[in-house]
């Protein structure tokens, strides 16, 4: 889709914090994250819907998510699926911390300040966990 953000980070016309891909599916830490690893899993093709994806991205998901709770030594990482923000399909990762101010449910405006050094550091750290 010409004006899709995330198909444009998929071609490298606009950067990211890439921590992970494959041939079908690419990995990155979100801009605007709630927690520290904040990370979205997209389909490289675009699809509007998550449910819309031809290729399993359960393997991968699943590989990320892992590599989340390990470099962040956490047992909670919540997945959740909007859809709305950005009209391509993906998932959002959330590392969870106790008392990282958020209840049950992942505040979405509840975003926090990470500036780009550190957002190197956290990518660089998942990317070594996926090793």
């Amino acid at each position: 889709m010409e004006n899709c953000i995330f198909c444009k980070i998929v071609k490298g016309e606009i950067p990211c914090h890439s921590i992970y891909e494959n041939k079908n599916f690419l990995a990155f830490l979100d801009i605007r994250p709630t927690n520290k690893g904040h990370t979205l899993v997209i389909s490289k093709k675009h699809y509007r819907w998550v449910w819309d994806i031809q290729e399993d991205y359960s393997p991968f998901t699943n590989k990320v998510a892992k590599a989340l709770k390990k470099a962040f030594t956490t047992d909670y990482v919540v997945a959740y699926v909007m859809g709305e923000e950005v009209p391509h399909a993906h998932i959002h990762l959330v590392p969870r911390f106790p008392d990282d101010g958020h209840e049950a449910l992942i505040k979405l405006q509840e975003t926090k300040l990470i500036l780009e050094d550190e957002m190197k550091q956290i990518a660089s750290k998942i990317r070594k966990v996926l090793e």
